[in-house]
This record gives C-alpha cells, sequence and structure tokens, in this order.
C-alpha cells in the first residue's frame, strides 16, 4: 500500500532516515490518508531522542514542545510538524498528560498507547503501512475500537463512576475483550 505523504512530511522523514533513524508518519494523518481525506495534521514518530533531532535539524528549526514526552516541533517549508520519539506511557494523575514516558526502539511499543486502533497506525515510503492492532480492517468495517490498554481503564472508570452496562448506548458494543463503537 502507498500513501502520499505531505510534502514536507515526506522531506523531514527522509532526513531522519538518512541520519540512520527509524521514523515514520503516524495517527491520524495516515488514517486520514486511507480514507482518502486531506490531512491537515502531520504527526512524525521516530527512534531518534529529542536531543538528536534538536541537533539534526537545528535549534532554527526546532520548537522544544515538550522533550519531557519526547516531543519536539520541527518547522519546515511554513509549516509545524510535532515529532515525538517512540515511547510507552505511564499513568495520566492529571487526565490529559503521562506522568512519566519512557523511549522505546520499536515503532509497533509506541503504537500500543494510541486511544483507537484506527489511530494505531504508521507509515513511511519504504515499509508501508505499520498497523499491528488491525485498524485498517476496522475501518472498513466501519469499527473504531479502543486499545485494549485503555479499554481496560474504561472498565475500571466505568466501575469506580458507578455506571451500568444497561446505559450503555447500543452503538457501543463488547466484542471479543473490547470496547467499540460502530458507526451507524
Amino acid at each position: 500500500m502507498k500513501l502520499t505523504l505531505d510534502p514536507g512530511a515526506a522531506a523531514l522523514l527522509d532526513a531522519l532516515h538518512a541520519a540512520g533513524y527509524a521514523a515514520y508518519a503516524v495517527g491520524g494523518c495516515v488514517r486520514d490518508s486511507l480514507l482518502g481525506r486531506t490531512a491537515h495534521d502531520w504527526d512524525l514518530c521516530t527512534s531518534a531522542l529529542p536531543q538528536q533531532v534538536m541537533e539534526l535539524f537545528g535549534t532554527e528549526q526546532c520548537i522544544p514542545t515538550g522533550l519531557q514526552h519526547g516531543t519536539v516541533t520541527i518547522k519546515y517549508g511554513g509549516q509545524l510538524y510535532e515529532t515525538t520519539t517512540f515511547r510507552t506511557e505511564g499513568s495520566y494523575t492529571d487526565g490529559r498528560h503521562p506522568d512519566a514516558v519512557q523511549f522505546v526502539p520499536d515503532v509497533r511499543e509506541d503504537l500500543a498507547r494510541r486511544d483507537f486502533t484506527i489511530n494505531a497506525m504508521a507509515y513511511n515510503a519504504a515499509e508501508g503501512l505499520v498497523d499491528p492492532f488491525g485498524g485498517q480492517k476496522e475501518m472498513k468495517k466501519g469499527i473504531i475500537a479502543i486499545m485494549v490498554i485503555l479499554c481496560l481503564g474504561l472498565m475500571g472508570f466505568v466501575g469506580f463512576m458507578k455506571f451500568s452496562e444497561d446505559n450503555t448506548p447500543p452503538e457501543i458494543q463488547f466484542q471479543d475483550n473490547e470496547i467499540v463503537y460502530t458507526a451507524g
């Protein structure tokens, strides 16, 4: 499968690869491209550490957006590209930001932390689509599946809030140990 990458994203991925790092377009831009939609926000992920990204592209081109979380925003061609080191995450005490991250060498480990399977896909021209959780297949079926780790958190939250499955909308179903939303 071949996707058309945003020219700036393609150039940044090429530069990261040329420097010896693994790098991919990731998340919503991959999902939108597979759906034939124009992606407006191109996020990248890489094996390069934040300091390595800043050294490669220079301080004039880089904004140290969230170094503690592995994120550097690269200014390129009048656009901004959020570029994040492959990582796993700890708990979210504030509900929004991870308390801790651990940088990892493999994109598949990074994809496992994403919210939905349709956002847990990565792409680069050399390797093509990386879709270890079946997001593309679920998209074709009109299913939005929550990643298992979030599913467990959601079930814990439902129990904590004393919600009942009886109040669950019919579009949300439990299938094969996943909570899925079936598009009408």
